[in-house]
């Protein structure tokens, strides 16, 4: 192999971050990758089939919280003889609620040799079958009266949860082309958040959120997984994965033209080819946990998908959603329009997420997870003030409300979507799933501490409680100002040498050097 003529080529590819605009340049006249039916049907189905029900699975037990709890105590009563006090409830209620986010943080230390071992398709696979099994427990936990089976599927679901952020971001950047990788990368937190968003209103208490109907309401989402998984046997592995792990060349040749709609002896599917002939002969096979960590190179890029992942929800974006009820309530609203209200606060992270395809198309990543941070940080101090000095001023109640819509407007333009995908663009093959599943651990981990402290934290420190969330924003932008490289239209082969200095990194710089080199 012609490996400086290789090099060459890599190098005619790189986007100079100086030279590179803001917006999208300029698509070369070669023969162009397809939209086909077999990337369109596996990414649709595996976000709707997959990254639906797991937020489904984050929000549906919020409104039915008071009837699940009843029927807990009820159940342990007529079973067991098992009287508990209000503390042993509010223990059980917590062991139900976050029994989902320690399965999440299980499913990511797995990920990531699940992914090498049955490959990105077979995880979606296994992630199907914990999500089915999940269902059939909620469903049949009212039935048998059993409040293990509730706790069973809500660690079901949770390991589901666990194992998608770590192989979803995988799948969909290695079966896209580099022109269609920003389209498909906000897919899979597009699909938590419609979830999130599915399960407030399939849990108001005049559909499925009533004491009759809340075990249904739970199994809802069965029906997703159902009919996105029957086409299964349809949906593409990565090309990348068959090729350099299991040296699967010709049915790598057969998934790429299945995916981009090449013919035969398209040069277009040879240069794509002869880039994985490349990281093939170059790299070792997929990287331990701990080879990732020792490795200095790898550092930076580690600490940025991990800062990214547990900032994101460091950040506030539950405890948000978490207060916006009380909130709305202080600023006389009623009960029921405070929930519709929070509805609506969920309609628009919805709807500003579903604009993240484009966006990530068309903006540099670079700037976008900036001016994401940097308006977080202000809405969110400014709403933690707001909130302080309430009864100071009428209107600091409406100011309250702006800024939780603001903030979650702004929230979806970077620090909602990026930190998913991200590792995907930084990371190469051999590395990619191990140091993806940490930052999914470092995700799931500050979940469980969010859920777990808030409360607490909120009783001590009032509306106080929401300034670490901003100063967590700042420093999510100084990283990202500092440390990020511009990752859009790029490899991740020519990425990697941005951050191998670790700290002593100048992503600009190098970017400037290498495209000049």
């Amino acid at each position: 192999m012609d490996k400086p003529k290789l090099s060459g080529q890599l190098q005619e590819r790189t986007l100079s971050i100086a030279e590179t605009p803001l917006m999208a340049y300029k698509k070369s006249q070669q023969e162009q990758p397809q939209w086909t039916w077999s990337l369109k049907g596996a990414a649709i189905g595996s976000s709707i089939g997959a990254a639906v029900p797991v937020g489904y699975c984050t929000g549906v037990v919020n409104s039915p919280a008071e009837f699940m709890r009843n029927w807990c105590n009820e159940t342990l009563i007529s079973r067991y003889d098992i009287h508990l006090g209000g503390s042993g409830m509010e223990l059980l209620w917590s062991a139900v609620v976050s029994i989902f986010l320690v399965g999440g943080a299980v499913g990511s230390v797995t990920g990531a040799s699940m992914a090498n071992r049955f490959g990105r398709r077979g995880s979606f696979h296994i992630c199907g079958i914990l999500l089915a099994l999940g269902g059939i427990c909620f469903y049949v936990c009212r039935l048998l009266s059993s409040v293990e089976l509730l706790l069973l599927g809500r660690l079901l679901v949770g390991l589901a949860g666990g194992l998608l952020t770590v192989f979803m971001p995988m799948w969909h950047s290695e079966i896209s082309s580099l022109s269609q990788r920003s389209t498909l990368a906000p897919l899979c937190p597009m699909g938590l958040t419609l979830g999130v968003v599915v399960a407030q209103i399939c849990s108001l208490r005049s559909l499925l959120g009533s004491e009759e109907f809340w075990h249904f309401g739970l199994a809802f989402y069965s029906l997703l997984v159902i009919t996105c998984y029957a086409p299964f046997r349809w949906y593409p592995e990565s090309p990348k994965w068959l090729y350099i792990v299991k040296g699967n060349k010709e049915e790598a040749r057969r998934q790429l033209m299945q995916l981009r709609g090449y013919d035969t002896g398209s040069a277009a599917l040879q240069a794509e080819l002869d880039d994985m002939e490349q990281e093939a002969a170059i790299k070792v096979p997929a990287s331990s946990f701990l080879e990732v960590l020792r490795d200095s190179r790898l550092r930076l890029p580690l600490i940025i998908v991990c800062a990214f992942l547990g900032g994101q929800q460091l950040s506030g974006i539950n405890a948000i959603f978490y207060y916006s009820v009380s909130i709305f309530r202080k600023a006389g609203l009623s009960t029921q329009a405070a929930e519709w209200a929070n509805l609506g606060a969920g309609s628009l992270n919805l709807a500003t997420s579903m604009v993240g395809p484009v966006l990530l198309e068309k903006v540099n990543r670079r700037p976008l997870m900036m001016f994401s941070t940097f308006f977080c940080t202000i809405f969110l101090f400014l709403f933690a003030m707001m909130l302080y000095f309430i009864e100071t001023l009428s209107w600091f109640a409406m100011g309250c409300i702006a800024c939780i819509f603001l903030y979650i407007f702004f929230f979806q333009f970077g620090l909602g979507p990026m930190p998913f995908f991200i590792g995907a663009e930084l990371f190469e093959l051999a590395p990619r799933p191990a140091a993806m599943s940490m930052g999914s651990f470092v995700y799931w981990l500050c979940n469980f501490v969010i859920g777990m402290a808030f409360p607490t934290l909120q009783n001590a420190w009032g509306a106080l409680v929401f300034l670490p969330f901003s100063i967590t924003c700042l420093l999510l932008f100084g990283l990202t100002k500092r440390y990020l490289p511009e990752t859009r239209g790029r490899d991740p082969s020519e990425v990697a040498p941005l951050v191998a200095n670790g700290f002593k990194s100048n992503v600009l710089r190098s970017a400037q050097i290498s495209s000049q080199s």
